[in-house]
C-alpha cells in the first residue's frame, strides 16, 4: 500500500468520525447535562385545637368533640389554643361551654368558649329562646338543699289567706335548675344554710308566671326524678297560669268565694 492510499483513508475515516460526533450530537447523544433541582422550603407547623364537629352555642364541650390539628405556625392566631406538654384535649376543655358555633376543622379559640367560672358562662348555657329567673328561696324550699344545678323541679306556689287557710298550686313542672345562689357547676364549700336563690330555665311567658306567683305568695322547689322525663310542652299546670291562654291568673278561695286575679301578658 503506497503513501498516497493510506492518507485517503486515514482523512475518510476522520471525517467518518466528526461526521458520527455531531450526529450524535443533534440527536442528544453525549454526556447527560446536570439538572439543577429546587427543593420546597420546610414549613413550620403547630398543634393546634380544632372542632372535631360541628358546635353550636350553649353545647358543654367534650374531649370528643375536638382533636389536634397541623397549622402553619406563621398563621397561628394568640387566640388559638396550642399543645404543649402541660396542655392536654381534655384539659383544654374541661368546664366550657360553646359561645360561638364553630364547624368542623375550625380552630377552637378563647373567644368562642367560656368556663364554668368566667362571665358569660350563664348566657351561654341558656337554650335559644330562653330566659334564666331567679326566685327567692330558703333551705327548706330547696328540698333541703339537695336541689343542684342541672336538676329538675316543679314550682310550687303557696298562697296564704287574711283567714289564716293556704292555698297550694303548682306553677310550672319540669323546670331545668340554672343555678343556685351563684353556683352553676354543682355543689361548693357554701353552707347550705346560706342559699338564698335559684336561677330556672324558662320561656319569656312562664317568667312572667313566675313574677306573678312570688308577689302573691312564697315559692318553694320540688326535686323531680332523674327518670321523670315529662316533655316541656307539660311545664304548665293550672293554678298560677297557662301558658297558652291570653293572661296569668291565681284563683284565691276566700271565704267559700272564688276570686280570679288576672295579670294580662301585654304588662300592665
Amino acid at each position: 500500500m503506497n503513501t498516497r492510499r493510506l492518507v485517503v483513508l486515514l482523512l475518510a475515516a476522520g471525517a467518518a468520525g466528526v461526521i458520527a460526533f455531531m450526529v450524535r450530537g443533534f440527536f442528544g447523544g453525549g454526556a447527560k447535562q446536570a439538572e439543577a433541582s429546587i427543593r420546597p422550603a420546610e414549613v413550620s407547623v403547630t398543634q393546634v385545637l380544632v372542632a372535631a364537629t360541628r358546635l353550636e352555642p350553649g353545647q358543654p364541650l367534650a374531649e370528643s368533640q375536638v382533636r389536634w390539628q397541623s397549622w402553619p405556625s406563621r398563621q397561628v392566631d394568640s387566640s388559638f389554643i396550642v399543645k404543649s406538654a402541660a396542655l392536654t384535649s381534655a384539659a383544654a376543655v374541661q368546664g366550657t361551654v360553646v359561645r360561638s358555633p364553630m364547624v368542623e376543622g375550625e380552630p377552637v379559640t378563647y373567644a368562642k368558649i367560656v368556663r364554668s367560672q368566667s362571665a358569660g358562662f350563664m348566657a351561654a348555657t341558656i337554650a335559644p329562646g330562653m330566659r334564666a329567673v331567679s326566685i327567692n328561696v330558703s333551705v327548706a324550699s330547696v328540698a333541703g338543699g339537695f336541689i343542684l344545678p342541672n336538676d329538675r323541679v316543679d314550682l310550687i306556689c303557696t298562697v296564704m289567706l287574711p283567714d289564716k287557710r293556704g292555698v297550694t298550686r303548682t306553677v310550672l313542672s319540669n323546670v331545668r335548675v340554672l343555678a343556685i345562689d351563684q353556683s352553676a357547676a354543682g355543689k361548693d364549700n357554701k353552707a347550705v344554710s346560706d342559699v338564698k336563690t335559684a336561677t330556672l330555665e324558662l320561656s319569656p311567658r312562664q317568667a312572667e308566671m313566675v313574677q306573678l306567683a312570688q308577689a302573691m305568695g312564697t315559692l318553694s322547689l320540688s326535686l323531680r326524678s332523674l327518670g321523670d322525663n315529662d316533655s316541656f310542652a307539660s311545664n304548665s299546670k293550672s293554678g298560677v297560669g297557662s301558658e297558652d291562654g291570653e293572661s296569668t291568673a291565681v284563683t284565691v278561695i276566700r271565704y267559700g268565694m272564688g276570686r280570679r286575679s288576672t295579670a294580662s301578658s301585654g304588662g300592665q
